[in-house]
């Protein structure tokens, strides 16, 4: 069903800025695939023009890490596009948890809610338990693109940013990609 939901979808998923997008996440995806074999603890986000890799990591790692990310996509490893502890996975899980709690609860009076709990909580577990599947298909027809195509890695440049969280600096790479 999402796959024909992607067909319908194309035209959009096939605007250029979209695409390189898809595209990009698809290679964070399958550099942080590669990184986490080394075990670094990474997250990214991509964009039209590349992706951002957070974490302590070497630049020569990272460098390493998407040049054979990219060669082994389109050699056909399109799967390494789609990763576990992606954001759209997240996203999945707590909007439909979300609508599963708020149809529990809807219509009931406070004592009836906590008579609802147990339910409620036994939903939202089968729920996160479906969630998990259709976030990774959703990356796979939507969010992410296996086939790099065109794409090539221009540079990577390393920078550290201060968070409001942390005594110690973020170690940020910004992977510059291009594809017509």
């Amino acid at each position: 069903m999402l796959e024909q939901l992607a067909d319908y979808a194309r035209p959009v998923l096939d605007l250029p800025p979209v695409r390189r997008t898809r595209r990009n996440h698809g290679l964070e995806h399958a550099t942080i695939h590669l990184l986490s074999g080394k075990k670094y603890r990474l997250s990214g986000r991509s964009s039209a023009s590349g992706f951002l890799l957070f974490g302590d990591v070497r630049t020569e790692d990272v460098d390493e890490a998407a040049h054979e990310a990219l060669r082994r996509m389109r050699g056909g490893e399109h799967n390494l596009a789609v990763h576990p502890n992606c954001g759209t996975n997240l996203v999945t899980s707590g909007l439909l948890t979300s609508l599963i709690a708020m149809l529990s609860l809807s219509g009931t009076s406070r004592r009836e809610s906590f008579n609802r709990l147990p339910l409620m909580m036994v939903l939202m577990m089968f729920t996160v338990l479906f969630s998990q599947p259709l976030g990774m298909s959703l990356q796979r027809y939507f969010t992410t693109d296996g086939n790099p195509a065109d794409l090539e890695i221009l540079r990577i440049t390393r920078s550290e940013m201060r968070t409001p969280f942390s005594s110690r600096p973020v170690t940020v790479h910004h992977v510059a990609t291009r594809s017509s």
